[in-house]
């Protein structure tokens, strides 16, 4: 096999392991996973033994995410776990 070309210049890889993605998305491997997991983030690509992401599948997420419902629940529903 042929040895992995290392080189200098300044470009973002197109495939990113599961470390990479999260850290590009700036997240925890593991609550990277977790919502890969729940299909709330593009799930990889596997090729071979190994699990890619594509870095322009991750930008559109960014690009269309609208954020989560915001939380009217006062303290104590919160504490208590009681929706509104």
């Amino acid at each position: 096999m042929g040895r992995k070309l290392a080189d200098s210049l300044a470009y973002p890889p197109r495939a990113l392991r599961a470390d990479r993605a999260a850290a590009y998305l700036s997240l925890s491997t593991s609550f990277f996973l977790e919502l890969v997991d729940e299909g709330r983030l593009p799930k990889g690509k596997k090729l071979k033994s190994i699990v890619i992401w594509d870095r322009c599948e991750l930008d559109q997420f960014v690009e269309h995410y609208q954020g989560e419902p915001e939380d009217t629940r006062t303290d104590f529903e919160r504490a208590m776990g009681l929706k509104p």
